[in-house]
């Protein structure tokens, strides 16, 4: 169905955040350089100390890695944006930001200009040769098990940025260097296949998943909640063409929004192009509306969606995550839909970048 066209819902296929018996709608100096796409992105130099985020520092079951701060691609729902505010902030309170600078970086509300104004992590191998020592000597088996290093958690690493400032390719030319590591990536853009002999020698030694990210293959949906994020169609063949490389790669779909994207032929539409796109696995979750997000995405539901706005304030009024019996209920269709594909059923985002070679020794390969 077409982005803002109704049809009535048989109940049983209904998930239970939203039960109704009514129509549901389906579906600074730093300046690096300055571009007019998107009313006018500008990118912003940034010498990071760290690069390595480690779990206990973000309350994530694994490091983070991010090469840039701030995502063009716009996503309304991106719960990233506050990290982009926290940024500026800090250099608002260090005196590095005037208050006409701090105000162009950090926007109205605080999250507008998360995706036009870019800070990139220039200089980033000599953070990163630092923090992979301090990681190496945190994951010795006499302590614990090594944990996954994720990038991309909160930003897009293949951004349009990418193609001229090759700071993802710098970190994972590192990466590859390195012997029994767990490397997760995640990204929406097609020029992740840009690297793919990268990626190769990176999974020669090492466990490597690579996550293309996508929520539907409803264009019109796609254009309304993601302001300028790469086609559908373009994805799945830059995951064919991973996947034809023998890069371990499958599908990420977070979020799955619901009464938007969580009915069956939703999901059975994307399912059957991930199989085709010789996608590995598929992870799935639902909406989290963080408070720092709501002011952005809350208006598109209101346009594109208006009998859902209501529904969603009141589910999450209290929390930012998804209700549990709704969670409870999307996680059994995603089961059932990822065995009849022939995927291999897990657990949502609870499974995602588990380590699977043996623990680290310790030693560092330069």
């Amino acid at each position: 169905m077409r982005l803002g066209s109704l049809r009535m819902t048989n109940r049983r296929s209904q998930l239970p955040l939203f039960p109704s018996r009514g129509p549901t709608v389906r579906l600074s100096d730093a300046v690096l350089d300055e571009r007019l796409r998107g009313g006018g992105t500008r990118y912003l130099a940034l010498e990071p100390r760290r690069v390595l985020n480690p779990p206990a520092q973000t309350g994530m079951d694994f490091w983070s890695l991010n090469p840039y701060v701030g995502c063009e691609f716009g996503c309304t729902y991106c719960y990233a944006r506050y990290t982009h505010r926290y940024v500026v902030e800090r250099a608002h309170d260090a005196g590095k930001l005037d208050d006409a600078e701090f105000r162009d970086f950090r926007g109205e509300h605080g999250w507008e200009a998360f995706e036009r104004r870019i800070f990139v992590k220039e200089k980033i191998l000599a953070a990163l040769e630092a923090d992979l020592h301090r990681y190496f000597r945190s994951v010795h088996p006499t302590i614990r098990p090594s944990d996954a290093i994720v990038i991309g958690t909160a930003t897009d690493p293949y951004q349009p940025a990418e193609r001229r400032f090759r700071v993802t390719r710098l970190v994972l030319e590192r990466l590859a260097r390195c012997e029994g590591l767990s490397v997760g990536l995640i990204t929406k853009s097609p020029l992740v296949a840009r690297d793919v002999e990268v990626l190769a020698g990176l999974q020669a030694r090492n466990d490597l998943e690579v996550y293309v990210s996508l929520i539907t293959v409803d264009v019109p949906l796609i254009r309304a909640v993601e302001a300028r994020s790469p086609m559908p169609a373009v994805r799945l063949r830059a995951l064919r063409k991973l996947t034809a490389a023998g890069i371990n790669a499958g599908l990420i779909v977070a979020p799955v929004l619901p009464g938007i994207t969580d009915d069956r032929a939703h999901l059975e539409a994307l399912f059957a192009a991930a199989r085709d796109a010789g996608a590995r696995f598929i992870h799935a979750s639902p909406l989290r509306l963080y408070p720092g997000v709501r002011d952005r995405f809350l208006p598109v539901l209101e346009e594109h969606f208006p009998r859902l706005a209501a529904r969603y304030r009141r589910a999450y009024a209290r929390q930012s995550a998804a209700p549990r019996q709704y969670t409870r209920a999307l996680t059994r269709r995603i089961k059932r839909l990822q065995a009849k594909h022939g995927f291999p059923v897990n657990e949502g985002m609870i499974d995602r970048y588990k380590p699977h070679l043996p623990a680290l020794q310790g030693q560092l390969s330069l």
